[in-house]
């Protein structure tokens, strides 16, 4: 069982799993930035465990078309497709699926880091065709072993988590999927692991390590970030 997800048996996380895959009528597909595939501490290869292998699908490149992936391209087509990316344009999903006229089957999100995130986003046409949500969560992220940008950024497990358990309408699924980042988390930081605060704590408390940038679109960021506008 400890090879399942590659890790030595005093650390698996196979018991934190659910003893059978969710049972989901709701597609996800993850677009995974290359930079992801070889990280250690990674929660797709978590998500991915526990639902079922028809159910979730992961795409791993930069780029995508219609000639390279027809089957991501007639996804994207569907009207009944959403991509979860944030943004002045994004809906709140729970509030999107209550008006909707076709109830959503298939969740589209990236995964990386919220630079590759965004790279991906918007240099790929595609991924500008379904509707794109966002959820209202004032959740902070329990993958605290990563630091994240603001404190309200969650990883792709979260981010799946919360979306499949509101498209599914059972909360459930959030508390299954989120046992073994739990796990994963608690087992690396008694191993020396720290907690890694966000970017924004660490500006707004004066506790951020390094120089302030003299890049006046990157200086512009940081204060956005201690101003907790997003981004």
């Amino acid at each position: 069982i400890a090879t399942a997800l590659y890790r030595p048996q005093k650390v698996c996380l196979c018991p934190f799993l659910p003893a059978h895959p969710l049972h989901i009528s709701t597609y996800l597909y993850i677009i995974q930035h290359p930079a992801e595939e070889n990280k250690v501490l990674r929660t797709v290869p978590l998500l991915a465990a526990c639902l079922p292998k028809d159910k979730c699908k992961i795409k791993i490149g930069r780029r995508f078309s219609e000639e390279r992936d027809p089957e991501l391209s007639t996804i994207c087509r569907k009207s009944d497709t959403l991509i979860l990316y944030p943004g002045a344009e994004a809906a709140n999903l729970e509030e999107f699926i209550l008006d909707s006229p076709v109830y959503p089957s298939t969740i589209i999100i990236i995964d990386g880091t919220w630079s590759q995130a965004k790279d991906i986003f918007y240099k790929n046409s595609l991924f500008r065709l379904p509707k794109q949500v966002q959820l209202k969560t004032s959740i902070s992220s329990q993958y605290v072993i990563r630091a994240q940008p603001t404190n309200r950024c969650l990883s792709t497990l979260e981010c799946a988590a919360v979306a499949l358990s509101i498209l599914e309408k059972n909360n459930y699924i959030q508390e299954t999927l989120l046992r073994p980042l739990q796990a994963l988390c608690s087992f690396q930081l008694q191993h020396g692991a720290q907690i890694r605060l966000s970017k924004e704590h660490l500006l707004k408390n004066g506790l951020y390590p390094k120089p302030m940038p003299k890049n006046k679109r990157k200086l512009r960021k940081m204060e956005l970030l201690m101003n907790s506008v997003k981004i």
